[in-house]
């Protein structure tokens, strides 16, 4: 059996070692944060992309002869 450390009957222990972790979890929710932001901004660029292809291919070509304006009367 291992002794028992008087550290950790301390209740000032307890304090101080969640104080000690907090930057550590402070910035691996910051960085899992920034990874969701990350991966929603990219599945929204995709889908703009998607749609401004689609809309390109279903817009009237430049090439195409148009007629006269005096034909649209």
């Amino acid at each position: 059996m291992s002794p028992i450390n008087p550290l950790t009957l301390n209740p000032m222990y307890l304090v101080l070692d969640r104080v000690r972790a907090w930057p550590v979890q402070s910035q691996q929710g910051a960085r899992r944060n920034a990874m969701i932001a990350n991966t929603t901004l990219l599945a929204r660029r995709a889908e703009r992309e998607d749609v401004e292809a689609f809309l390109a291919s279903k817009a009237p070509s430049s090439t195409s002869p148009q007629l006269p304006a005096a034909a649209h009367r």
